[in-house]
């Protein structure tokens, strides 16, 4: 049998009440499977969220910035119209210089067949981050592939690891 606070612990979160959404934008800013102006004193007891969220699957957790937040971006896998399918890969964030946009450094070792031995490459990867998350250089990020979002961009940040955390470390300089 399940107990009140099972049910209420498995619950999805939703947002309490509308807050408008944050206007930095010269465009008016809204997500689009919310309809801003409708009747809230109508139906009260089957009322809706004003907040669409949803939950990109694969383990990952939604954010609780993506859930209580008042940010819109439609790239955004959590509150977007993205879906992650794919690779999902993991990285180090070299540069945070464009906007909503990092630039992910993923190490790798190849294999030389004549030697028998490896060297060490690496590749950089571009990546949508939504503003749910706080992304600084030198933190790990996990990326999941999603359609094409710009000219370089195919990835979505979907967690963050920052750089302060004991975590995997990549090929550094020191033994």
């Amino acid at each position: 049998m399940h107990t009140a606070a099972h049910i209420f612990a498995t619950m999805a979160r939703v947002p309490k009440e509308y807050v408008e959404c944050d206007q930095n934008e010269k465009a008016y800013q809204k997500q689009d499977a919310i309809f801003v102006a409708r009747k809230r004193s109508i139906a009260a007891s089957k009322a809706k969220p004003m907040r669409f969220i949803k939950n990109v699957g694969l383990g990952i957790k939604t954010p609780d910035t993506a859930i209580e937040g008042n940010y819109v971006d439609k790239k955004c896998p959590f509150t977007g119209n993205v879906s992650i399918r794919g690779r999902i890969l993991t990285g180090i964030v070299r540069s945070t210089k464009m906007n909503r946009t990092i630039v992910v450094r993923r190490d790798y070792l190849h294999y030389v067949k004549k030697y028998a031995r490896y060297e060490k490459r690496h590749s950089n990867v571009s990546a949508h981050c939504s503003p749910a998350f706080r992304v600084a250089s030198g933190d790990t990020v996990v990326i999941g592939q999603c359609r094409p979002l710009s000219k370089t961009v195919r990835f979505n940040v979907l967690r963050v690891t920052p750089a302060g955390s004991a975590g995997k470390k990549g090929f550094g300089t020191g033994f």
